[in-house]
């Protein structure tokens, strides 16, 4: 049998698979990004568990824990793990602090005829180990900063680069006021940790001069670290220059023809279609204030206008229709006032293929 290992970094970083045997609702407050969630106890068992250790001590806790999971409930359970564990076999278990469940869950398995390592230290060191090579990773790291208009590609050239990180990627978010994805953000701590662990796979790889994309403080509802922020406000910036209509171009794809499709992947044709109409009017209605109602007004009819016409015959240039004002009206005046803001910091700037070459050249 492999030992059990505190290892935490060549675990993390080479994205080996994770047995995560903590109840459901804590691992939907934090996890690992490789973990697979196959709980020893379900959270009402959990909850029960945990008022018998409470009243009566840690003894009487197992045995009820003993009790409720037993017979054909141990068995599912038992089997999911051998699954898991016969497709992964160089994976490891965990629970919160490494004790009494993995222990349990390492037991029940060798009875099965296998042996599986467990983490020492659980879900709450490796977490612990996370918060501290962040915060060591920020103040090691010198940033560039890529800048521009909407739409101007700026994921694409960090998506290129060998020594960057696509903050939005792991946010799973494009960063604006429309940039929802069908599917739901990860949670606080889940950003922390992808955010963590690609630092590290970056710096083992003796890379410290990083690029990210210049973003605001919140990235959705993901929040960036306050010392990686605060860094970011002083780093120099390559802005990224690309045309109107290149810009238009990928706002479509992105945010229409993608998101459109992701809709239609998660719910099917109709439902999918209802649901990708409803978030992009719902995206506009939250710029209301903002745009003013007369502005909001307009460009909600021609979002309309280009819904009824896609749903009728498939098309999406009607969309252009609203994307473009809105960049050339609300976004592009926004963001030329940033860049005024940080003409002293820019260094470089160019359209998507300079950008990317000039940032090549200088080892990113």
């Amino acid at each position: 049998m492999r030992p059990d290992t505190e290892d935490y970094a060549s675990i993390l970083m080479s994205g080996v698979p994770l047995l995560d045997v903590r109840a459901p609702v804590e691992f939907a407050q934090g996890a690992f990004p490789s973990a697979i969630n196959l709980p020893l106890m379900n959270d009402e068992e959990r909850h029960r568990v945990g008022l018998r250790y409470k009243q009566s001590g840690q003894d009487s806790a197992i045995v009820l824990g003993h009790e409720l999971v037993s017979g054909e409930t141990k068995e599912q359970r038992v089997a999911q793990w051998v699954r898991f564990a016969k497709e992964h076999p160089e994976g490891y278990l965990y629970c919160f602090r490494g004790g009494l469940r993995s222990r349990i869950s390492q037991q029940w398995l060798a009875e099965a005829g296998l042996a599986y390592p467990r983490i020492i230290g659980g879900y709450k060191a490796m977490r612990s180990f996370l918060i501290e090579r962040l915060e060591q990773s920020i103040a090691a790291s010198k940033f560039v900063l890529i800048a521009g208009f909407t739409g101007c590609g700026k994921t694409e050239v960090i998506q290129s680069l060998d020594a960057a990180i696509d903050l939005e990627k792991l946010a799973h978010h494009r960063g604006s006021s429309f940039g929802k994805h069908a599917t739901d953000q990860p949670v606080q701590i889940d950003f922390d940790n992808s955010l963590a662990i690609a630092f590290m796979r970056l710096q083992a790889a003796g890379k410290f001069n990083i690029v990210l994309e210049d973003e605001s403080r919140l990235i959705g509802k993901c929040a960036l670290p306050i010392p990686l922020r605060d860094i970011m406000q002083t780093s120099p910036v390559v802005w990224l220059e690309e045309s109107e209509q290149s810009r238009v171009d990928r706002i479509l794809h992105d945010y229409v023809e993608d998101l459109g499709g992701q809709f239609a992947r998660k719910l099917g044709e109709q439902p999918g279609f209802d649901a990708f109409s409803e978030r992009l009017l719902e995206s506009l209605q939250n710029l209301y204030k903002r745009l003013g109602g007369e502005r909001h007004g307009r460009l909600n009819q021609l979002m309309q206008n280009a819904l009824r016409e896609q749903k009728a015959t498939g098309a999406l240039e009607c969309h252009r229709e609203w994307i473009r004002p809105l960049l050339t009206e609300y976004y592009d005046p926004m963001y030329e006032h940033q860049r005024a803001g940080k003409a002293s910091r820019i260094i470089f700037s160019g359209d998507r293929e300079a950008v990317t070459r000039h940032l090549k050249q200088q080892g990113y």
